[in-house]
């Protein structure tokens, strides 16, 4: 039994450290997004919005990813349920992200 006590450690451990890196690179993708973004405001760039739009999907995506790890450590129903909101808002909001890119796209062609 004590094998298997400090295997779950290690696993929970793991997925800690999975999920903070997920989600620091997604704050990360985020920060440099908007620093191009503020760049290109400044120089007008026309693909400005396009820019922006692929690094918000980006990050999200890097975010979601920390959020579905994080469902492998939940104990409690009540944090499942809090998470699969999470979830679902996140994946929404990539969904309408990644529709507003292909509209953008669109119209610089």
């Amino acid at each position: 039994m004590g094998l298997l006590n400090n295997i779950e450690i290690v696993f929970h451990i793991v997925v800690q450290y999975g999920v903070l890196l997920m989600e620091c690179v997604g704050v990360v993708i985020l920060m440099v997004t908007t620093a191009k973004s503020i760049w290109g405001c400044i120089h007008r760039d026309p693909h400005v919005r396009l820019t922006l739009a692929q690094g918000i999907a980006l990050a999200l995506e890097f975010k979601l990813g920390g959020e579905v790890l994080r469902t492998v450590i939940v104990r409690e129903e009540s944090e499942l349920v809090i998470l699969g909101a999470i979830i679902l808002l996140r994946g929404a909001l990539t969904f309408l992200i990644h529709w507003e890119i292909k509209n953008e796209k669109a119209s610089l062609e």
